[in-house]
């Protein structure tokens, strides 16, 4: 039996382990975005496929709960050297895009498999419709390029040549892809060889042991923070501007049940299917790390000591029904997913927050926007395809500080790239790079200011992908009493007659001295912004952070001439109601739900529920382009016989025969 010490020693050698493998992927990768911006993981698994390891300090935060066991057990007959691996959402559902390619590698120890490392890298491209391989336009898996299902891509030791051969063919620049997946094999090794030094200091019965209990440990841990929630029920919804090039919003709703030490979380009533690639591909499984992941989040703010691993997914059940948008069949197209999953964060954290409204903070940013550049170098004449830059928002207001800027909260994981890199690496040249003013929500405690980038280009048919592109009409939410933070926004060649807004269009043709200027969202605020100290708020003038106009209109605090006036800011100040009520959603929103209710949402939803699949999404575009001068639940099923009388051979909603029959 393992004592709290000797757990926790136990825990250091596994957090080490993977640090090391990390490590040795960063250094040896070859794509930016995999040795600079950091979007990879690295995990010892126990023999069940189960995370119980993972770096604190590098690489993507998502999957301290992924399981590999599905996978693992596509393939037969492991031997020692064997490396596995795929990139097919549907195979098992480890893989939830094309570009994130997942390896795996059996550790023997005296004949048997005690353990296994494993991982993924983003690719930057796997060819496909698009370079980057990545859009909102792409309706089926086929188009997003290349999928391998799990199969061994080293035997024993040595690399499968016709695998890498294929992969070569088909992808946009194979020798990014072909050294990053190497050094990911590297990170295996290195993780393969320190579970074995683990198996010999502790021995192999207590190593084994020591593996389950952490699990245990952490599982203790997380029901301990449910035990400290009140019991209760909340229902909460948010927004994706876009559902597709229809341009609909896509609602993600969520009614998180806690229960003592348990909690459900009960997805019904998001939205059906998408006929886009936004569809996350989680396979119904109830813990599946991908729907998880707010949650890990909200864990680990409440305890920072908490194990990482997947005895954390134990206490939560979410339920995703089949055909949703967090549950799609095959063939639907899911490489946007990273988007949706912004979303289902956002969503995630605004239900905990009314469960202990005390302790977590307003919304982040929520538009983790990836920028892929396919051009030719001038300097070389060669074809280049990089990743140039996240362009992250901020963290929303804490209870105890202003939200981080520009790269906060759920997405601090994607580093970004020093701009002598990209520049040495990529035909473009930056003309800004820097935090927006006024970006981050009002409040007591401010939101962190969003990421504004713009750069040129020199080559003609330069194409751009900017993947997960949102958050330009819903605004992140503030809690509190605080406000909404600013919208995202990109255009091309801004301030001159060519300009163009291009909203959250994910693909982009530039030509020849064309500037892309791209700015992400901010987050939310906390609390009332006319209780924030002046001072604060002079400073944040100073600072540019906050406009002279903002610090009057948003916080109540007067700076004339570059001086705080505290006669003028108190007489502004006083006798000003507080604001009522826990979120504030912006205008955009407010207005958008005066047509579309709740009630009416829920009824739409019902109604596209019951029926076939394939019917849902073209039933959803039908009835929204309907809904002009419409609203309310009385609306939308006015709307939805007008689509019965235009198609005829759509069959009729089961969830309205029943509810007509009761």
């Amino acid at each position: 039996m393992f004592d709290r010490m000797k757990l926790q020693v136990l825990a250091n050698h596994a957090r080490s382990a993977a640090e090391n493998m990390a490590h040795t992927l960063q250094r040896t990768a070859h794509s930016a975005f995999v040795k600079e911006t950091e979007d990879f993981t690295v995990m010892l698994l126990n023999r069940r496929g189960e995370t119980f390891g993972v770096p604190m300090e590098l690489g993507a935060t998502w999957y301290p709960g992924l399981t590999y066991g599905r996978t693992i057990e596509m393939i037969e007959d492991y031997r020692p050297g064997d490396v596995a691996f795929t990139n097919d959402p549907y195979s098992g559902f480890v893989a939830t895009h094309a570009p994130d390619t997942h390896l795996w590698k059996p550790v023997f120890y005296d004949g048997e498999i005690i353990a296994w490392t494993g991982g993924h890298i983003h690719n930057t491209d796997m060819g496909g419709a698009v370079p980057a391989s990545l859009s909102r336009a792409l309706t089926e898996i086929h188009q997003e390029g290349i999928r391998f299902p799990p199969m061994k891509l080293v035997r024993e030791g040595v690399f499968d040549e016709q695998i890498l051969r294929i992969m070569t063919t088909n992808v946009r620049k194979p020798d990014l892809n072909i050294g990053d997946i190497k050094a990911l094999v590297g990170a295996l090794n290195t993780g393969e060889r320190k579970i074995l030094a683990m198996v010999e200091k502790f021995g192999k019965a207590a190593f084994l042991d020591g593996v389950d209990a952490l699990l245990d440990h952490a599982e203790a841990q997380a029901r301990d923070i449910l035990r400290a929630m009140p019991d209760g029920e909340w229902v909460f919804a948010d927004y994706a501007d876009e559902d597709s090039v229809a341009a609909n919003p896509c609602r993600l709703k969520l009614t998180l049940r806690i229960r003592g030490d348990e909690a459900i979380l009960d997805f019904t009533g998001s939205d059906p299917q998408l006929a886009s690639s936004l569809n996350v591909p989680s396979g119904g499984d109830p813990r599946h790390t991908i729907l998880l992941v707010g949650v890990y989040y909200v864990l680990y703010t409440l305890n920072p000591k908490i194990l990482l691993n997947t005895g954390l997914t134990r206490p939560f059940t979410c339920i995703a029904p089949e055909g949703t948008v967090l549950n799609p069949t095959f063939p639907a197209a899911v490489g946007m997913r990273s988007l949706t999953c912004a979303r289902l964060r956002s969503v995630i954290f605004g239900a905990f927050s009314q469960a202990v409204p005390e302790r977590l903070p307003a919304a982040p940013a929520g538009n983790n926007c990836i920028v892929n550049v396919m051009t030719t170098d001038e300097r070389t004449g060669n074809r280049i395809i990089a990743a140039v830059n996240p362009v992250v928002g901020g963290g929303g207001g804490m209870p105890h500080r202003d939200g981080t800027n520009g790269s906060g909260a759920d997405a601090a994981y994607l580093k970004n790239t020093p701009i002598e890199i990209t520049e040495m690496e990529t035909p473009v040249e930056f003309v800004r790079y820097g935090l927006a003013t006024d970006s981050g929500g009002a409040g007591r405690w401010r939101g962190g200011l969003a990421t504004h980038m713009a750069f040129r280009v020199f080559s003609p048919d330069t194409r751009i992908t900017a993947r997960n592109r949102d958050r330009g009409f819903f605004r992140p939410w503030g809690v509190l009493g605080g406000r909404a933070a600013g919208l995202s926004d990109m255009v091309v060649n801004p301030g001159t007659p060519g300009e163009r807004r291009l909203g959250n269009i994910d693909t982009a043709v530039l030509q020849p001295g064309d500037v892309l200027d791209i700015r992400s969202a901010g987050g939310g605020g906390r609390g009332d912004p006319f209780t924030r100290e002046a001072w604060r708020v002079a400073r944040d003038v100073a600072r540019g952070y906050v406009s002279v106009g903002a610090a009057e209109r948003e916080y109540g605090v007067v700076i004339r001439d570059g001086v705080l006036d505290a006669a003028a800011t108190d007489r502004l100040r006083a006798d000003r109601p507080s604001p009522t009520g826990h979120f504030h959603f912006g205008p955009e929103r407010e207005g958008y739900e005066r047509q579309w209710t709740p009630e009416a949402y829920d009824f739409l939803t019902r109604t596209l529920d019951g029926l076939p699949i394939h019917w849902r999404f073209f039933a959803k575009t039908e009835i929204f382009s309907r809904m002009s001068g419409r609203s309310g639940a009385e609306g939308v099923e006015a709307a939805l016989e007008e689509v019965y009388a235009r198609f005829p051979e759509m069959p009729r909603s089961k969830a309205m025969v029943r509810e007509a029959a009761e």
